[in-house]
């Protein structure tokens, strides 16, 4: 079962107490900070840090019909959970 911008925007509106709109408005606000900022790391205390690395290009291959065929090089982005957040799920 996935988690969609609609389930998280619905349980922002629930927990803070604000209107669907506002939580709407409140999550594609952090999501734009997050895109504009992808150069750099965005730490948020006690939950973890976003960051970007480059994925070096490389040879890929169908495992079907073992054709092979080049992956370009892009930049990823990655989430590094902090302690608080790894003892919670573990």
């Amino acid at each position: 079962m996935g988690f969609g911008k609609k389930d998280i925007v619905k349980n922002i509106s629930s927990k803070a107490l604000i209107t669907s709109k506002a939580s709407s408005l409140f999550l594609e606000a952090f999501l734009t900070i997050i895109k504009e900022n992808k150069t750099k790391k965005i730490k948020i205390s006690k939950f973890g840090t976003y960051y970007s690395h480059k994925s070096p290009a490389r040879i890929g291959r169908n495992p079907k019909t073992k054709e092979e065929f080049k992956i370009l090089a892009s930049q990823k982005l990655a989430f590094k959970a902090s302690n608080k957040v790894k003892s919670i799920l573990n």
